[in-house]
């Protein structure tokens, strides 16, 4: 899974990234070790990070397509 937020997206975050989302996003790339979550998930988390983590896998592919012109 990937992503580095425990919470769900709230209305404000729809617009972009916030610094601290930026930062983790950053922390993220150099070291995935930080994403990574051990231990329980609260009720709805779970899906919560799947989601998010499809919601990343898709934006990144379409950023490749875009980059690679496919």
């Amino acid at each position: 899974m990937a992503g580095c937020s425990s919470s769900p997206k709230r209305e404000a975050d729809a617009a972009g990234p916030t610094t601290s989302a930026a930062s983790a996003d950053i922390q993220c790339k150099i070291s995935r070790r930080l994403c990574m979550h051990e231990g329980s998930y609260e009720s709805g988390e779970r899906d919560y990070a799947e989601q998010e983590a499809r919601r990343l896998n898709l934006a990144e592919a379409e950023r490749l397509r875009k980059a690679f012109g496919r």
